[in-house]
């Protein structure tokens, strides 16, 4: 079974997630517009494109800011390996948010 990052990184941050009631839930389960994508949750297997999440306790601000870390980041790298010639670029990614939000 195919992880999301707050199994993989186990944040807490999930629905009825042992640290949603005081942290807020993570907006990578609730970004609706990537629901599917790499065989995720919401945002759950894309949430290196999501502006606001947070990474080791600290809010990573916009895509912009964030995304040179999150190439870096353990479960970034994790989904790259599972989803191979699948694995879909971070700019058909922002397409696709950019074009739910302009429904």
């Amino acid at each position: 079974m195919k992880q999301n990052c707050w199994e993989f990184k186990k944040c807490g941050r999930e629905l009825g997630g042992d640290k949603a009631l005081d942290l807020g839930l993570c907006l990578a389960v609730i970004e609706i517009s990537l629901d599917g994508i790499h065989d995720g949750e919401f945002g759950g297997r894309a949430c290196w494109v999501l502006a606001g999440t947070k990474c080791n306790g600290d809010i990573q601000g916009t895509f912009a800011q964030k995304y040179k870390d999150c190439e870096k980041c353990d479960f970034y790298e994790y989904v790259k390996k599972q989803e191979g010639d699948d694995f879909l670029p971070t700019a058909t990614l922002l397409k696709r948010i950019e074009a739910y939000n302009n429904l």
